[in-house]
Protein backbone atom coordinates (compact mmCIF):
# COMPACT_ATOMS: atom_id res chain seq x y z
CA UNK A 1 0.00 0.00 0.00
CA UNK A 2 1.07 3.46 -1.20
CA UNK A 3 1.15 6.40 1.01
CA UNK A 4 -0.89 8.97 -1.04
CA UNK A 5 1.75 11.81 -0.41
CA UNK A 6 4.26 9.93 -1.10
CA UNK A 7 3.41 8.70 -4.20
CA UNK A 8 2.84 12.40 -5.41
CA UNK A 9 6.67 13.13 -4.34
CA UNK A 10 7.78 10.54 -5.94
CA UNK A 11 5.82 11.25 -9.19
CA UNK A 12 5.73 14.52 -9.70
CA UNK A 13 2.97 14.65 -12.24
CA UNK A 14 3.80 15.02 -15.90
CA UNK A 15 5.26 18.35 -15.39
CA UNK A 16 6.04 18.35 -11.98
CA UNK A 17 9.01 16.08 -12.78
CA UNK A 18 10.79 19.51 -14.02
CA UNK A 19 9.72 21.69 -10.67
CA UNK A 20 12.81 21.43 -9.04
CA UNK A 21 15.56 22.89 -11.57
CA UNK A 22 12.28 24.66 -13.52
CA UNK A 23 10.36 26.34 -10.18
CA UNK A 24 10.45 30.69 -10.59
CA UNK A 25 12.05 30.88 -13.89
CA UNK A 26 10.95 28.61 -16.44
CA UNK A 27 7.49 27.66 -14.08
CA UNK A 28 5.92 30.06 -12.08
CA UNK A 29 8.39 33.02 -13.13
CA UNK A 30 7.46 36.52 -11.51
CA UNK A 31 7.42 39.32 -13.43
CA UNK A 32 7.17 42.93 -11.84
CA UNK A 33 5.92 46.17 -12.47
CA UNK A 34 3.04 47.72 -14.07
CA UNK A 35 1.39 45.04 -16.99
CA UNK A 36 2.28 45.64 -20.10
CA UNK A 37 4.42 44.75 -23.16
CA UNK A 38 7.89 45.74 -21.06
CA UNK A 39 8.01 44.60 -17.40
CA UNK A 40 10.94 43.56 -15.40
CA UNK A 41 11.79 39.81 -14.96
CA UNK A 42 14.81 39.26 -12.21
CA UNK A 43 15.76 42.81 -12.38
CA UNK A 44 15.60 43.32 -16.22
CA UNK A 45 13.22 44.94 -18.55
CA UNK A 46 11.80 42.73 -20.69
CA UNK A 47 9.96 42.67 -23.76
CA UNK A 48 6.69 40.32 -22.40
CA UNK A 49 4.15 38.07 -24.82
CA UNK A 50 3.09 36.32 -22.69
CA UNK A 51 -0.32 38.48 -21.86
CA UNK A 52 -3.36 37.77 -23.15
CA UNK A 53 -4.18 41.67 -23.01
CA UNK A 54 -4.61 41.59 -26.65
CA UNK A 55 -6.42 45.35 -26.31
CA UNK A 56 -4.28 46.40 -23.73
CA UNK A 57 -7.45 47.46 -21.73
CA UNK A 58 -5.52 46.03 -18.53
CA UNK A 59 -3.79 49.18 -17.99
CA UNK A 60 -5.73 51.80 -19.81
CA UNK A 61 -6.02 54.42 -17.75
CA UNK A 62 -9.49 54.91 -18.32
CA UNK A 63 -10.29 51.43 -16.97
CA UNK A 64 -8.32 51.98 -14.01
CA UNK A 65 -10.49 54.78 -13.54
CA UNK A 66 -12.90 52.83 -13.25
CA UNK A 67 -11.89 49.89 -11.33
CA UNK A 68 -10.55 52.67 -8.95
CA UNK A 69 -14.00 54.44 -8.36
CA UNK A 70 -16.07 51.03 -8.20
CA UNK A 71 -13.76 49.74 -5.41
CA UNK A 72 -14.16 52.97 -3.52
CA UNK A 73 -17.81 52.38 -4.10
CA UNK A 74 -18.18 48.69 -3.41
CA UNK A 75 -15.16 47.46 -2.13
CA UNK A 76 -14.69 43.53 -2.64
CA UNK A 77 -17.49 42.16 -0.60
CA UNK A 78 -20.61 43.78 -2.34
CA UNK A 79 -23.01 42.02 -3.16
CA UNK A 80 -22.63 39.06 -0.61
CA UNK A 81 -24.29 35.37 -0.96
CA UNK A 82 -25.04 33.74 -4.29
CA UNK A 83 -27.47 35.17 -6.92
CA UNK A 84 -29.92 33.00 -6.37
CA UNK A 85 -30.17 33.63 -2.83
CA UNK A 86 -29.22 37.27 -1.85
CA UNK A 87 -26.63 38.67 -4.59
CA UNK A 88 -28.44 39.16 -8.00
CA UNK A 89 -28.63 43.31 -8.40
CA UNK A 90 -29.58 45.30 -10.72
CA UNK A 91 -26.14 45.93 -12.30
CA UNK A 92 -25.73 42.36 -12.57
CA UNK A 93 -28.64 42.15 -15.46
CA UNK A 94 -27.68 45.00 -16.86
CA UNK A 95 -24.32 43.90 -17.80
CA UNK A 96 -25.70 40.87 -19.03
CA UNK A 97 -28.27 42.87 -20.94
CA UNK A 98 -25.50 44.76 -22.57
CA UNK A 99 -23.03 41.47 -23.24
CA UNK A 100 -25.83 39.62 -25.18
CA UNK A 101 -26.96 42.63 -27.63
CA UNK A 102 -23.25 43.05 -28.34
CA UNK A 103 -22.92 39.39 -29.42
CA UNK A 104 -26.61 39.28 -30.91
CA UNK A 105 -28.24 37.00 -28.41
CA UNK A 106 -31.34 36.85 -26.32
CA UNK A 107 -29.52 36.67 -23.12
CA UNK A 108 -26.74 36.28 -20.98
CA UNK A 109 -25.26 34.93 -17.78
CA UNK A 110 -22.85 35.85 -15.89
CA UNK A 111 -20.05 33.55 -14.36
CA UNK A 112 -17.74 33.83 -11.70
CA UNK A 113 -14.88 32.05 -13.08
CA UNK A 114 -14.27 31.00 -16.99
CA UNK A 115 -12.88 27.58 -16.06
CA UNK A 116 -15.65 26.72 -13.56
CA UNK A 117 -18.18 27.78 -15.20
CA UNK A 118 -17.93 26.50 -18.30
CA UNK A 119 -17.55 23.39 -16.65
CA UNK A 120 -20.49 23.36 -14.44
CA UNK A 121 -22.53 24.76 -17.83
CA UNK A 122 -21.47 21.58 -19.57
CA UNK A 123 -22.45 19.60 -16.66
CA UNK A 124 -26.02 21.45 -16.48
CA UNK A 125 -26.54 20.71 -20.35
CA UNK A 126 -25.83 17.06 -20.48
CA UNK A 127 -27.27 13.98 -18.75
CA UNK A 128 -25.69 10.24 -19.17
CA UNK A 129 -28.32 9.66 -22.24
CA UNK A 130 -26.15 12.49 -24.31
CA UNK A 131 -23.57 12.46 -25.94
CA UNK A 132 -20.84 15.11 -26.54
CA UNK A 133 -18.90 15.50 -29.53
CA UNK A 134 -15.45 17.92 -29.17
CA UNK A 135 -12.75 19.37 -30.84
CA UNK A 136 -9.68 16.91 -30.18
CA UNK A 137 -7.39 20.08 -29.18
CA UNK A 138 -9.86 21.48 -26.97
CA UNK A 139 -9.15 23.36 -23.44
CA UNK A 140 -8.73 21.43 -20.65
CA UNK A 141 -11.49 23.76 -18.86
CA UNK A 142 -13.32 21.94 -21.64
CA UNK A 143 -11.94 18.56 -21.22
CA UNK A 144 -12.63 18.57 -17.05
CA UNK A 145 -16.29 19.46 -18.19
CA UNK A 146 -16.44 16.51 -19.84
CA UNK A 147 -15.02 14.64 -17.46
CA UNK A 148 -18.16 15.16 -15.00
CA UNK A 149 -20.42 13.80 -18.13
CA UNK A 150 -21.69 10.30 -17.38
CA UNK A 151 -22.36 9.78 -20.68
CA UNK A 152 -20.17 9.06 -23.92
CA UNK A 153 -17.81 11.16 -25.38
CA UNK A 154 -16.39 11.43 -29.21
CA UNK A 155 -13.38 13.55 -30.33
CA UNK A 156 -12.78 14.45 -33.54
CA UNK A 157 -9.26 15.29 -34.84
CA UNK A 158 -8.84 19.04 -34.44
CA UNK A 159 -10.59 21.24 -37.21
CA UNK A 160 -10.84 18.18 -39.31
CA UNK A 161 -14.55 18.61 -40.53
CA UNK A 162 -14.49 14.79 -42.24
CA UNK A 163 -13.56 13.68 -38.84
CA UNK A 164 -16.24 15.14 -37.12
CA UNK A 165 -18.93 13.99 -39.47
CA UNK A 166 -17.45 10.24 -38.72
CA UNK A 167 -17.96 10.99 -35.15
CA UNK A 168 -21.63 12.45 -35.48
CA UNK A 169 -22.51 9.28 -37.10
CA UNK A 170 -21.05 7.36 -33.90
CA UNK A 171 -23.39 9.70 -31.37
CA UNK A 172 -26.05 9.32 -33.56
CA UNK A 173 -26.29 5.64 -33.49
CA UNK A 174 -25.46 5.99 -29.47
CA UNK A 175 -28.64 8.33 -29.22
CA UNK A 176 -30.63 5.80 -30.51
CA UNK A 177 -30.13 3.33 -28.03
CA UNK A 178 -30.19 6.33 -25.50
CA UNK A 179 -32.39 8.55 -26.33
CA UNK A 180 -30.84 11.58 -25.79
CA UNK A 181 -29.55 14.41 -27.87
CA UNK A 182 -26.02 15.90 -29.19
CA UNK A 183 -23.86 18.81 -27.69
CA UNK A 184 -20.86 19.72 -29.84
CA UNK A 185 -18.21 22.02 -28.54
CA UNK A 186 -15.35 23.55 -30.37
CA UNK A 187 -13.20 26.52 -29.58
CA UNK A 188 -13.66 30.26 -31.34
CA UNK A 189 -10.00 30.83 -31.54
CA UNK A 190 -7.65 27.74 -29.96
CA UNK A 191 -5.19 29.33 -27.94
CA UNK A 192 -1.96 27.25 -28.73
CA UNK A 193 -2.24 27.19 -32.01
CA UNK A 194 -4.23 30.19 -32.82
CA UNK A 195 -6.32 28.45 -35.37
CA UNK A 196 -10.23 29.12 -35.36
CA UNK A 197 -12.11 26.82 -35.00
CA UNK A 198 -14.31 25.05 -38.16
CA UNK A 199 -17.18 26.76 -36.51
CA UNK A 200 -18.89 27.95 -40.31
CA UNK A 201 -18.18 24.10 -41.41
CA UNK A 202 -19.73 22.63 -38.03
CA UNK A 203 -23.15 24.93 -38.63
CA UNK A 204 -23.25 23.92 -42.18
CA UNK A 205 -23.72 20.38 -41.17
CA UNK A 206 -27.05 21.05 -38.92
CA UNK A 207 -29.05 20.61 -41.64
CA UNK A 208 -27.90 17.04 -42.31
CA UNK A 209 -27.72 16.29 -38.34
CA UNK A 210 -29.58 17.02 -35.35
CA UNK A 211 -27.01 19.03 -32.72
CA UNK A 212 -26.50 21.69 -30.60
CA UNK A 213 -23.18 23.49 -30.56
CA UNK A 214 -21.22 25.08 -27.74
CA UNK A 215 -18.12 26.92 -28.35
CA UNK A 216 -15.60 28.25 -25.95
CA UNK A 217 -14.44 32.02 -27.61
CA UNK A 218 -12.20 33.21 -24.74
CA UNK A 219 -9.75 33.96 -27.47
CA UNK A 220 -11.29 35.48 -29.67
CA UNK A 221 -14.50 37.69 -27.93
CA UNK A 222 -13.51 41.32 -27.88
CA UNK A 223 -11.46 41.77 -31.35
CA UNK A 224 -12.97 38.88 -34.18
CA UNK A 225 -15.12 40.26 -36.15
CA UNK A 226 -16.47 43.45 -37.36
CA UNK A 227 -17.62 44.47 -34.17
CA UNK A 228 -15.24 42.16 -32.00
CA UNK A 229 -18.36 39.99 -31.32
CA UNK A 230 -16.20 36.72 -31.75
CA UNK A 231 -14.87 34.52 -34.27
CA UNK A 232 -18.76 33.40 -34.86
CA UNK A 233 -19.44 36.61 -36.14
CA UNK A 234 -16.17 37.07 -38.25
CA UNK A 235 -17.05 33.37 -39.68
CA UNK A 236 -20.68 35.04 -40.00
CA UNK A 237 -22.37 32.26 -38.73
CA UNK A 238 -23.69 33.46 -35.47
CA UNK A 239 -27.40 32.64 -35.55
CA UNK A 240 -26.27 28.65 -36.25
CA UNK A 241 -24.44 28.64 -32.78
CA UNK A 242 -26.49 27.99 -30.04
CA UNK A 243 -24.20 28.77 -26.58
CA UNK A 244 -21.28 31.02 -26.71
CA UNK A 245 -18.77 31.16 -24.11
CA UNK A 246 -16.18 33.58 -23.39
CA UNK A 247 -14.00 35.11 -20.30
CA UNK A 248 -13.30 38.84 -18.99
CA UNK A 249 -9.50 37.56 -18.54
CA UNK A 250 -8.25 37.99 -22.07
CA UNK A 251 -9.25 40.94 -24.19
CA UNK A 252 -11.13 42.65 -21.14
CA UNK A 253 -8.25 42.25 -18.88
CA UNK A 254 -10.62 41.55 -15.58
CA UNK A 255 -11.91 38.41 -14.15
CA UNK A 256 -14.97 36.21 -14.65
CA UNK A 257 -17.02 34.97 -18.00
CA UNK A 258 -20.11 34.55 -19.21
CA UNK A 259 -22.29 32.22 -21.75
CA UNK A 260 -25.15 33.59 -23.68
CA UNK A 261 -28.00 32.32 -26.16
CA UNK A 262 -31.39 31.24 -26.07
CA UNK A 263 -33.35 33.17 -23.29
CA UNK A 264 -35.34 30.30 -21.71
CA UNK A 265 -32.10 27.81 -21.97
CA UNK A 266 -30.70 30.43 -20.37
CA UNK A 267 -33.02 30.69 -17.32
CA UNK A 268 -32.55 26.74 -17.30
CA UNK A 269 -28.23 27.84 -16.52
CA UNK A 270 -29.66 30.24 -13.82
CA UNK A 271 -31.33 26.97 -12.05
CA UNK A 272 -28.99 24.79 -12.66
CA UNK A 273 -25.12 25.70 -12.64
CA UNK A 274 -23.78 24.69 -9.93
CA UNK A 275 -20.92 26.56 -9.62
CA UNK A 276 -23.51 29.59 -9.63
CA UNK A 277 -25.89 28.12 -7.44
CA UNK A 278 -23.48 27.62 -4.74
CA UNK A 279 -21.00 30.25 -4.66
CA UNK A 280 -20.63 34.36 -4.01
CA UNK A 281 -22.07 36.53 -6.55
CA UNK A 282 -19.07 38.30 -8.81
CA UNK A 283 -18.67 41.31 -7.13
CA UNK A 284 -19.78 44.83 -8.20
CA UNK A 285 -16.44 46.08 -8.95
CA UNK A 286 -15.99 43.83 -11.39
CA UNK A 287 -19.56 44.11 -12.77
CA UNK A 288 -19.29 47.90 -13.10
CA UNK A 289 -15.54 48.17 -14.38
CA UNK A 290 -16.88 45.46 -17.03
CA UNK A 291 -19.50 47.92 -17.93
CA UNK A 292 -16.61 50.27 -18.66
CA UNK A 293 -14.88 48.01 -20.89
CA UNK A 294 -17.75 47.20 -22.78
CA UNK A 295 -18.48 51.13 -23.39
CA UNK A 296 -14.88 51.03 -25.06
CA UNK A 297 -15.02 48.15 -26.91
CA UNK A 298 -18.08 49.31 -28.58
CA UNK A 299 -16.75 53.18 -28.85
CA UNK A 300 -12.86 52.41 -29.32
CA UNK A 301 -12.52 50.31 -32.76
CA UNK A 302 -8.91 51.51 -33.01
CA UNK A 303 -7.85 49.45 -30.21
CA UNK A 304 -8.73 46.73 -32.35
CA UNK A 305 -6.71 48.25 -35.45
CA UNK A 306 -3.63 48.73 -33.38
CA UNK A 307 -3.93 45.13 -32.51
CA UNK A 308 -4.27 43.62 -36.15
CA UNK A 309 -1.79 46.17 -36.99
CA UNK A 310 1.38 44.46 -34.35
CA UNK A 311 -0.06 41.20 -35.32
CA UNK A 312 0.69 41.18 -39.25
CA UNK A 313 3.68 43.27 -38.88
CA UNK A 314 4.80 40.03 -35.96
CA UNK A 315 3.68 36.97 -37.85
CA UNK A 316 4.44 38.83 -41.18
CA UNK A 317 7.96 39.80 -40.17
CA UNK A 318 8.30 35.97 -38.60
CA UNK A 319 7.02 34.61 -42.33
CA UNK A 320 9.75 36.63 -43.79
CA UNK A 321 12.81 35.33 -41.52
CA UNK A 322 11.51 32.25 -42.56
CA UNK A 323 9.73 30.93 -39.00
CA UNK A 324 7.15 28.60 -39.33
CA UNK A 325 3.65 29.75 -37.79
CA UNK A 326 1.76 27.38 -38.48
CA UNK A 327 -1.93 28.08 -39.55
CA UNK A 328 -2.49 30.62 -37.48
CA UNK A 329 -5.76 33.48 -38.08
CA UNK A 330 -5.49 35.23 -35.19
CA UNK A 331 -3.18 36.96 -32.79
CA UNK A 332 -2.07 33.73 -30.89
CA UNK A 333 1.06 33.39 -32.47
CA UNK A 334 3.37 29.90 -32.45
CA UNK A 335 6.56 29.93 -33.71
CA UNK A 336 7.50 26.36 -34.18
CA UNK A 337 10.97 24.55 -34.15
CA UNK A 338 13.00 21.29 -33.32
CA UNK A 339 15.27 20.53 -30.48
CA UNK A 340 14.58 18.57 -27.19
CA UNK A 341 13.68 19.94 -23.88
CA UNK A 342 17.26 21.09 -22.51
CA UNK A 343 17.79 22.45 -26.24
CA UNK A 344 14.59 24.69 -25.72
CA UNK A 345 15.44 25.99 -21.91
CA UNK A 346 18.89 26.96 -22.81
CA UNK A 347 17.15 29.12 -25.79
CA UNK A 348 15.05 30.54 -23.44
CA UNK A 349 17.27 31.66 -20.91
CA UNK A 350 19.31 32.99 -23.90
CA UNK A 351 16.61 34.87 -25.38
CA UNK A 352 15.70 36.08 -21.46
CA UNK A 353 19.01 37.12 -19.91
CA UNK A 354 20.62 38.15 -23.61
CA UNK A 355 17.92 39.42 -25.40
CA UNK A 356 15.56 40.71 -23.03
CA UNK A 357 12.65 38.83 -24.67
CA UNK A 358 9.94 36.95 -22.49
CA UNK A 359 7.68 34.64 -23.92
CA UNK A 360 5.82 31.44 -23.11
CA UNK A 361 7.29 27.87 -24.06
CA UNK A 362 5.99 24.55 -24.52
CA UNK A 363 7.78 21.19 -24.86
CA UNK A 364 7.68 17.74 -24.37
CA UNK A 365 4.94 16.26 -22.50
CA UNK A 366 2.12 18.74 -23.59
CA UNK A 367 3.83 18.05 -27.21
CA UNK A 368 5.39 15.77 -28.80
CA UNK A 369 9.35 15.03 -28.15
CA UNK A 370 11.77 16.87 -30.05
CA UNK A 371 9.02 20.13 -30.65
CA UNK A 372 9.35 23.25 -29.52
CA UNK A 373 6.76 25.82 -29.41
CA UNK A 374 7.50 29.49 -28.56
CA UNK A 375 3.60 31.33 -28.10
CA UNK A 376 3.96 35.11 -29.02
CA UNK A 377 0.71 36.84 -28.15
CA UNK A 378 0.83 40.29 -29.39
CA UNK A 379 -1.59 42.91 -28.13
CA UNK A 380 -2.70 46.84 -28.66
CA UNK A 381 -0.05 48.07 -26.09
CA UNK A 382 2.79 46.52 -28.25
CA UNK A 383 4.67 49.17 -29.81
CA UNK A 384 6.66 48.46 -33.48
CA UNK A 385 10.04 48.68 -31.76
CA UNK A 386 8.66 46.09 -29.54
CA UNK A 387 7.71 43.71 -32.26
CA UNK A 388 11.44 44.68 -34.74
CA UNK A 389 13.58 44.33 -31.79
CA UNK A 390 11.89 40.65 -30.70
CA UNK A 391 12.16 39.56 -34.35
CA UNK A 392 15.65 40.40 -34.85
CA UNK A 393 16.39 38.76 -31.40
CA UNK A 394 14.64 35.29 -32.43
CA UNK A 395 16.41 35.55 -36.16
CA UNK A 396 19.80 35.52 -33.65
CA UNK A 397 18.88 32.71 -31.26
CA UNK A 398 17.52 30.72 -33.91
CA UNK A 399 21.04 30.43 -35.80
CA UNK A 400 22.78 29.18 -32.50
CA UNK A 401 19.54 26.52 -31.62
CA UNK A 402 20.10 25.27 -35.61
CA UNK A 403 24.29 25.62 -35.42
CA UNK A 404 23.56 23.37 -31.99
CA UNK A 405 24.81 25.85 -29.76
CA UNK A 406 22.08 24.85 -26.86
CA UNK A 407 23.00 21.51 -26.92
CA UNK A 408 22.88 20.27 -23.25
CA UNK A 409 22.97 17.35 -21.03
CA UNK A 410 20.00 18.44 -18.84
CA UNK A 411 17.51 21.31 -18.27
CA UNK A 412 20.06 23.80 -15.71
CA UNK A 413 19.01 24.22 -12.15
CA UNK A 414 17.83 27.38 -11.92
CA UNK A 415 15.82 26.71 -8.62
CA UNK A 416 18.97 27.90 -7.19
CA UNK A 417 19.67 31.01 -8.60
CA UNK A 418 15.98 32.55 -8.51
Amino acid sequence: MADLFEKMIKDGGPLGHYMDRAHGYFAFPKLEGELGPRMKFRGNEMIVWSLNNYLGLVNHPDVRKADTEAAAKYGMGNPMGSRMMSGNTELHEELEAVISKFVNREDAMLLNFGYQGVMSCIDALVNRHDVIVYDAESHACLVDGMRLHMGQTYAFKHNNIEDFEKQMIRAEKMIQKTGGGILVITEGVFGMDGEQGIIKEITALKKKYQFRLLIDDAHGFGYMGPTGAGADEAQGCQADVDLYFSTFVKSMGSIGAFIAGPKNILMYLRYNVRSQIFAKSLPLIIVEGMMKRMQMLKEMPELREKLWANVNRLQQGLKDRGFDIGNTNSPVTPVFMKGDVPEATQMVMDLRENYHIFCSIVVYPVIPKGDIIYRLIPTAAHSFEDIDQTLDAFEATKKKLDAGAYKADKIPDMAEKV
